[in-house]
């Protein structure tokens, strides 16, 4: 990439950037109004854990243990703003998920990897961009804030204080932005929180606003605390906004939350089965050896914002795949860039299980099925992918 396109992220016009040494990580820039916001109170005790089993049904909960496996829908930069055609697309296809023949099949819940609300989480923008959205979204939904959940318009509101109302509630309840939807609160601890359940852990961060992410001492505590705790019998999850590897053209990696996280790894001894992320609007699914395991970083920040994000591009040609980065010791395995999606996910206590689906555009036919592009199996024993 050259130089100038790699100080800013963004694709110069007319000029196709050089892959010979691609940045898919940076030391990001932030810019002087995206500063780093105080987080909101906790709301729960600490270690700010919440058990899969609180939420659900204890029907839903038997039934997963029975069936000796869990689904689950992943995507994040959800935010319908300006055009929610895309959003609407997306969600409904989720929804055809929930009619699979098998019900073990269908999804426990969705987790939302940030960017719920575009453009500063404003409390006024939750019901259209949230709330009707989902409404006939059957199951829980999970989240972690994105740099704009977090980002400020009217400073005399705090940072995150919509997100937290509406994620972070005490009790259950119908919020004043949940309108007709029916849809209560959810009851995370904390807006950096670990989420329990039969077959995985899920330790959420909160990277904050700044370009490339930010966490403060107490939040890196915390985090090394969870990895060190985790139950080794579970797949353990890690999710955050701002992604480590991007071969995008706009916003590209953090090189930040990569250190991070191998201080995490090199403190604890403990090294995550897969990392999920968003803020790049769209696909990737990247793979990383740890000492001779494979890891998943996957990137699915398509989840219904209009804009999508192009990829680095090869002599003009759009990158092939897969494509090996020597100098970050990881390959870019698929992606897709011009189309939303999400990912449906199955773990159980062998295997991690990814699928991820694009959705028409807003323009076709809305009823078209959403389309299979990437696949993979991760096994939990090996720590290799199938």
């Amino acid at each position: 990439m050259s130089q100038s396109a790699g100080h800013s992220g963004r694709r110069i016009p007319g000029v196709t950037p050089p892959i010979t040494n691609p940045v898919i990580t940076r030391v990001a820039q932030a810019l002087p109004n995206q500063t780093k916001q105080p987080l909101p109170a906790p709301t729960g005790p600490s270690p700010y854990h919440l058990s899969l089993d609180s939420v659900l049904p204890a029907a839903s909960v038997q039934a997963i243990q029975t069936a000796g496996k869990m689904s689950f829908h992943i995507a994040g930069d959800t935010g319908g703003v300006k055009a929610p055609q895309s959003q609407q697309l997306v969600v409904s296809h989720m929804e055809n998920d929930f009619s699979a023949t098998d019900p073990t099949a269908r999804p426990a819940f969705f987790y939302n990897l940030g960017d719920v609300v575009y453009y500063y989480g404003q409390a006024s923008e939750y019901y259209a961009q949230f709330y009707d959205p989902y409404v006939h979204y059957p199951a829980p939904i999970f989240a972690i804030p994105g740099n704009h959940d977090g980002d400020l318009i009217d400073q005399s509101v705090p940072s995150l204080a919509a997100f937290a109302e509406n994620f972070c509630a005490s009790t259950p309840h119908l919020s004043s932005e949940a309108g007709d939807s029916g849809r209560d609160t959810m009851t995370q601890p904390n807006v950096y929180w670990t989420l329990e359940t039969p077959f995985a852990t899920f330790v959420g961060l909160y990277t904050n606003v700044p370009e490339g992410g930010w966490l403060d001492k107490d939040q890196i505590a915390w985090f090394e605390a969870e990895l060190t705790n985790a139950p080794q019998d579970k797949a353990l999850i890690i999710t955050m906004h701002h992604p480590i590897y991007s071969a995008d053209t706009y916003h590209s990696g953090s090189h930040y939350m990569s250190r991070i996280l191998d201080d995490a790894i090199a403190h604890t001894g403990r090294i995550p089965d897969a990392v999920f992320s968003g803020h790049v609007h769209n696909y990737q699914r990247f793979s990383r050896t740890i000492q001779g395991r494979t890891v998943p970083y996957i990137v699915a920040g398509a989840g219904g914002y209009w804009n999508l994000h192009y990829m680095l591009q090869v002599q003009g040609v759009p990158i092939q795949v897969p494509y090996v980065f020597p100098d970050m010791g990881v390959t870019l395995e698929q992606y897709c860039e011009n189309r939303h999606g999400y990912l449906l996910m199955e773990v159980d206590g062998k295997t991690l299980k990814g699928s991820y689906f694009s959705v028409p555009r807003p323009q076709e036919p809305w009823r078209d099925p959403a389309q299979l592009v990437d696949s993979f199996t991760l096994d939990l024993q090996t720590h290799q992918i199938q």
